[in-house]
């Protein structure tokens, strides 16, 4: 049995309606077995949202908190655990309060989407902050002072962020090491399969546009030109311009994409753009004129159709249904 005489460490994780539950589940259960293997309780966790009543998150399941943000003034940590468009029903009381948990020594953090309710509230302006891929376009559109990073973790002093569930466990590993050490920290990864520890040091995995390949293990020049092609959305670059950047010729770089991508560069490019937009109609209520102009649309009744041919459903169609209000003209809302 381990023994430790240190006090327990106590988290909040701070719900608010829709959140992923994979990532609670992800922060609980790894603080639990360290618990459970070092035979006291080093970790003790609360549920809290803003008010006493019960939250439902994104699969449906509804979680009875165990305190109100109010209540939330003796933890060690707070993370924000919500979707990109999930807001607080008070929003000047809650900031205010994350700003005085923050400031009183409460390591703050979000999880997934729960970043976009963080910057909400002003806490991470010039800060560094993990951002999931599927939610980086639209969050560095709208939190530009905050610096986005593609790392599955990122710490910057009493601010903790990690992308998505998976990430969530590695981030409870490094908690569970600092304060028990690497032996039981490696025992806990075993209890679920966990095989490795990821750190700031790792960067997520971003999938290729209609491939099975991630960005990581496209070939080059492909790779180099997707780049190119995500630091120039709002004045998109021409592919010979792409292509002498790169020092190779326009008809290899086609052959490389149709090769491994499926995509001409051009078609792959716009896709890039597109989804960019889809993720700013997602989640944020910048109008349609301005998503336009920042992934280099001149006329947004051009950028209308091809989002339509992509997706199957208009802009204006999307933004309803993310709304609750059930568009005539469209299905079931596309995966991303």
């Amino acid at each position: 049995m381990y023994h430790d005489n240190a006090d327990p460490i106590d988290l909040g994780f701070l719900i608010l309606p829709e959140f992923p539950m994979a990532c609670l589940t992800s922060a609980i259960e790894p603080l639990r077995a360290a618990n459970e293997i070092s035979g006291q309780e080093v970790f003790r966790w609360k549920i809290i949202a803003e008010s006493g009543q019960s939250v439902t998150c994104s699969a449906g399941v509804t979680f009875t908190p165990d305190r109100t943000l109010e209540e939330a003034d003796d933890g060690d940590y707070l993370f924000l655990l919500s979707s990109p468009t999930g807001e607080f029903e008070n929003r000047k009381a809650a900031d205010a309060r994350l700003r005085y948990l923050l400031s009183h020594g409460t390591v703050v953090g979000g999880f997934s989407g729960g970043i976009f309710p963080l910057a909400r509230a002003g806490v991470m302006n010039g800060h560094r902050c993990s951002v999931h891929w599927c939610y980086d376009g639209a969050f560095r559109h709208e939190f530009p002072d905050v610096l986005a990073e593609s790392s599955v973790i990122s710490i910057d002093g009493r601010r903790m962020t990690a992308s998505g569930s998976s990430a969530v466990f590695d981030l409870m590993l490094m908690l569970i090491e600092k304060r028990l050490g690497m032996e039981i920290a490696n025992e806990v990864g075993c209890w679920f399969q966990h095989h490795f520890s990821r750190d700031e040091d790792f960067a997520q995995r971003i999938p290729a546009t209609r491939t099975t390949a991630t960005h990581e293990i496209l070939p080059e020049p492909v790779r180099s030109a997707v780049r190119l092609f995500r630091e120039n959305m709002e004045e998109p670059l021409g592919i010979c311009e792409v292509a002498r950047r790169l020092g190779v010729s326009i008809r290899h770089l086609e052959r490389m994409f149709v090769k491994h991508t499926g995509l001409g560069p051009h078609r792959y490019y716009r896709l890039e753009r597109l989804k960019l937009a889809r993720q700013m109609i997602r989640y944020t209520d910048t109008p349609l004129p301005r998503i336009s102009n920042a992934i280099g649309y001149a006329r947004t009744a051009s950028l209308k159709r091809h989002y339509r041919r992509e997706f199957g459903i208009s802009p204006g169609a999307e933004r309803r249904h993310r709304t609750g209000l059930t568009p005539e003209d469209a299905g079931a809302l596309p995966m991303a």
